[in-house]
């Protein structure tokens, strides 16, 4: 038997929705409840409409997609939805512990209207997570690296190379969430955590080897392949069309 067309749109709607992550809840009950409040209380009225715009906004902004990530070795995973804002080659910060070897820095933008769910680059053992308290500057800001309020993980591959990525909190974003550990093991594309509201992530790739995307780029976290380290194949060149 064939499907209705009500039920078809139904799918439709429903396939595209994504779930919200658990850490949305301490905001998003409490606005439902405000919501459901002014509603009963002055229906129709401006308040209503706000709390509930700011309700669904909160649902949208914690929202929780399943990804398709490519597992094969060597690839290293974008760990953020975004705007690839920067690439650049430079000293990895001091307290990851890296060595003074340059190493290339992507920087990925996310907006208060990208999905704001970290994922791990590359598969391996996590042997630091350091916490670094500071300011909250516009995170497109380069300097934002070295002044805000930031948390690094560095991630050991099995093939024993580091891969480094750093949440930097921005003007809005005032709380970065970290779900993984210091010493566990985490797979590519895995959760490994979140900045609310509006943020940075950098990747700084091992030494002596450069990426696959371009400044301006689109990336998707948990599927944009950001760099290849089993590849000899030399950094793309790209433009705007």
């Amino acid at each position: 038997m064939s499907q209705s067309p009500r039920h078809s749109l139904l799918d439709t709607i429903m396939e595209n929705m994504a779930p919200v992550h658990p850490d949305s809840y301490k905001f998003l009950v409490p606005a439902a409840l405000v919501t459901l409040f002014l509603w009963l209380m002055l229906p129709f009225s401006l308040l209503a409409y706000v709390a509930l715009l700011l309700t669904v906004y909160i649902a949208y902004f914690f929202r929780d997609p399943a990804r398709v990530t490519p597992m094969r070795d060597g690839l290293v995973i974008s760990p953020a939805d975004g705007r690839v804002s920067s690439i650049e080659r430079m000293m990895p910060p001091a307290e990851l512990g890296l060595g003074s070897d340059e190493r290339v820095r992507i920087s990925i933008f996310l907006s208060v209207f990208d999905v704001h769910i970290n994922r791990a680059p590359v598969p391996g053992r996590i042997t630091k997570s350091i916490y670094v308290p500071g300011a909250f500057l516009n995170a497109a800001l380069d300097k934002a690296s070295e002044e805000n309020e930031r948390r690094s993980i560095v991630i050991s591959t099995p093939a024993g190379q580091d891969v480094a990525c750093v949440q930097i909190a921005g003007l809005i974003a005032r709380r970065i969430v970290t779900f993984a550990k210091e010493g566990a093991t985490i797979g590519t594309g895995e959760r490994f955590g979140l900045i609310r509201f509006g943020s940075r992530v950098d990747v700084f790739l091992p030494p002596g080897h450069g990426c696959l995307v371009a400044v301006g780029q689109r990336a998707v976290g948990g599927e944009t392949v950001l760099a290849d380290l089993k590849s000899s194949e030399p950094e793309r060149e790209a433009r705007v069309v």
